[in-house]
């Protein structure tokens, strides 16, 4: 199977269309060409003419025939002449003989006319003179027909393969995958049970040869977000596999029996690329309950289930292939699917702790320049429970992007924390108009809600932010957060959160005696936490340990019905003890606040003035400070980060400064060197650099040898002397 690229593919020209539509004008074109002609006649036409003596004359060109009438004598006469002088080119009208021999019984009988009547009928034969365009046009006029009707046969072929397209499975593969295991951070036990998988798929022999059975089938099991598709990518990376990766709604189309054919033939094309893994991503869209229609339950998703079970476990040995898949509702899925030898393995992939959390921001902070300090620990502690990775990753992305609007070079904790605020609330509305009024009401609430947060015995909690400049449709906000983690929660420890959700209400209450609509979604979540107290977790002393909770959601594939029947007494207990449970938090919210009423001035006072505070304003206020330190405290903070701002500013001017001074002198040099190899320069520097490199070079021992050689000796040994002549000798 070739890997699919999944960049947008450019759209091609549509040359058949064009040459078709050229086609079909050409042919519209002749064929009105020929229905404007009014000089065309038939032949009965003519023997009509001419049996009544309206012809005056006619030319012959092969099978053409043109002529004129007669219209009185003396117009005939000029009619004629000028019909004989331009060869036929001044005509009435024509006519066209198919068969050559009808020329012949033409002549006789213009012959036989002009024997036996006064009026003669001029008539000449001449040969035929077409042109170049007439002389093809039939045979044009052919190809055309033919070239019309092949691109209307290849278009339906075109149309059919398509149609048998449509079995073709749809997955993606990939090959050489670049992510490990050491890219997937907060699941080290997930990871830890699928990494026999990896061994498996790198070397079948060493569990084969032991008599052991590798799962057929792994089914990853977890909220969206949590890293199931990224762990099915890392086992594919860490093997060095095929990767198919396929969604079950790719298998289901409107015509019968595709889903069931996409199935086989995904399973034909792993066989040939063995070994390798195909990832099934929301499975639960073709894997449901059968028999979950109203109607025919053998309809097409059905059908497609059918085949996946047997190719999955049936007679056909998939020897290498393993499957995974991932879906967030399980309690959904088939049983048949769900059975040993197909997806007997499953693993959950849960929410991410403080600790993973930590991991996974640190991981996706690799590749951003983020700024010295920064504490992940108290940030992934400030995402609570219930963040996933997916979540965290948006919300360094969205860090990243307000860091660049802010003109920051690096991205800071601030950045990461507003981040964080703007994905859970959205946007700062500063230019929303507020009345001082509403404003004020704002202050108290929020501030009732971090009082009482933080001053909760048993819930020990730390309040990050308090705002109240508008976000999204809440009109202010308080971020608290657990000081540790906690996986399971105390009676005590859930009625102080509904505490904390009646602070905003009983702040209100205090200070001007009446209610607002402010603190709706606070009573809509301290009612569903009553309400789950009361009905799930079996914590109120009238009804005792007993779970009246139905499904959140009606699945018809198992039951029409699978609420909980509840009798009105029961129903009428559960909802007293809701109520009660509701105004006894509300009774100690207004206790806590009068209280710390001094508190809650000053906290009121401060959020007026800065809009926003955080965990040390917070802490100092309670604490005793009094308005005017905690506000001297911001200020100094404030004038503190405007310091940093500045510096990181004329750091990075000075580091724009820096290169574009080093890239300036790059290109002087660049210039320079141009310069002198177009004038030549360059070659002769480069020679006499060469020169004064070899006189400077000192002399190798072979080199040093010759020159000896070349030396006459001083002493030691003498020359050899020439034969003396008889001239010398008589000397």
């Amino acid at each position: 199977m070739e890997q699919r690229n999944n960049s947008p593919q450019k759209k091609q020209f549509p040359y058949f269309t064009v040459i078709l539509i050229a086609i079909l004008a050409i042919l519209l074109i002749a064929s009105f060409m020929q229905r404007g002609d009014n000089k065309k006649i038939s032949r009965s036409e003519f023997e009509t003419a001419f049996q009544a003596d309206e012809v005056a004359g006619v030319y012959v060109y092969g099978t053409t025939v043109k002529g004129v009438y007669r219209e009185g004598l003396d117009k005939n006469k000029v009619k004629l002449e000028t019909f004989q002088k331009s060869n036929g080119g001044s005509y009435d009208f024509y006519f066209t003989i198919i068969a050559g021999s009808e020329i012949d019984t033409l002549i006789e009988s213009i012959k036989a006319y002009n024997n036996s009547h006064v009026d003669v009928i001029w008539y000449d034969e001449r040969p035929v003179e077409e042109s170049f365009i007439s002389r093809i046009w039939p045979f044009v006029y052919i190809i055309l027909i033919v070239v019309f009707f092949i691109i209307i046969f290849k278009s339906f072929k075109r149309m059919g393969g398509q149609n048998m397209d449509f079995g073709k499975n749809k997955a993606r593969m990939e090959s050489n995958l670049k992510v490990r295991f050491k890219d997937v951070a907060g699941c080290e036990e997930e990871k830890e049970e699928i990494a026999e998988i990896v061994e498996f798929l790198k070397n079948p022999k060493k569990f084969t040869d032991l008599g052991a059975r590798i799962p057929k089938g792994v089914l990853m099991v977890g909220p969206p977000g949590t890293g199931k598709t990224l762990l099915a990518k890392a086992i594919a990376g860490e093997a060095g596999v095929p990767f198919f990766n396929i969604t079950g709604s790719d298998f289901v189309e409107l015509f019968v029996g595709v889903g069931a054919a996409r199935v086989r033939d995904l399973f034909e094309t792993a066989k040939k690329n063995s070994p390798c893994l195909i990832f099934i991503d929301e499975i639960d869209a073709v894997g449901r309950q059968r028999g979950a229609g109203l109607g025919n339950t053998n309809d097409e998703r059905e059908q497609t289930l059918n085949q996946l079970l047997v190719q999955m476990d049936g007679f056909d040995v998939n020897e290498g292939i393993i499957v995974i898949a991932a879906t967030n509702r399980p309690d959904v899925l088939d049983p048949a699917l769900l059975r040993a030898g197909r997806f007997d393995r499953r693993v959950t992939v849960g929410y991410p702790d403080v600790k993973a959390r930590e991991k996974i921001l640190r991981l996706y902070a690799k590749d951003k320049p983020m700024a010295k300090g920064i504490n992940y620990a108290d940030i992934a502690r400030h995402l609570g429970p219930g963040t996933t990775g997916a979540e965290i990753e948006n919300i360094l992305n969205e860090a990243a992007i307000l860091a660049a609007r802010a003109g920051h070079s690096i991205i800071t904790q601030g950045d990461i924390m507003e981040g964080t605020i703007k994905v859970a609330f959205g946007p700062q509305r500063k230019s929303a108009v507020v009345s001082q009024e509403d404003k004020e009401n704002t202050a108290y609430h929020e501030a009732g809600h971090a009082i009482v947060s933080r001053t909760a015995k048993n819930l020990k909690q730390v309040v990050n932010e308090i705002s109240i400049i508008p976000r999204g449709m809440a009109g202010g906000y308080t971020s608290p957060s657990a000081e540790k983690e906690m996986n399971y929660y105390t009676k005590e420890q859930l009625l102080d959160r509904i505490e904390v959700a009646m602070g905003g209400r009983a702040a209100e209450y205090i200070k001007y005696g009446r209610y607002t609509t402010g603190p709706s979604n606070d009573l809509k979540q301290a009612t569903q936490t009553a309400r789950r107290m009361v009905t799930e977790f079996g914590m109120s002393e009238k009804l005792g340990p007993v779970s009246y909770s139905g499904d959140g959601e009606v699945f018809l594939g198992r039951d029409f019905q699978t609420r909980n029947n509840i009798s009105e007494k029961t129903s009428e207990l559960i909802d007293q003890e809701v109520k009660d449970m509701l105004e006894k938090a509300f009774q100690n919210a207004i206790k806590i606040l009068n209280k710390h009423k001094d508190e809650l001035e000053v906290m009121v006072k401060v959020l007026l003035e800065k809009e926003t505070i955080y965990s040390k304003e917070v802490d100092m206020i309670l604490e005793g400070k009094t308005y005017e330190e905690v506000i001297d405290f911001v200020n100094k903070r404030e004038e503190e980060h405007k310091k940093e701002d500045s510096e990181a500013k004329k750091a990075k001017k000075v580091q724009a400064v820096v290169e574009n001074e080093y890239d300036a002198q790059r290109m002087q040099e660049i210039k320079e060197k141009a310069l002198k190899a177009f004038n030549g320069q360059d070659e002769k520097e480069k020679k006499e650099e060469a020169k004064k490199a070899k006189k400077t070079e000192p002399k190798t021992d072979l080199e040093t040898d010759k020159t000896k050689q070349k030396k006459t000796p001083k002493s030691g040994i003498k020359k050899e002397q020439k034969p003396k002549t008889k001239k010398d000798e008589q000397n």
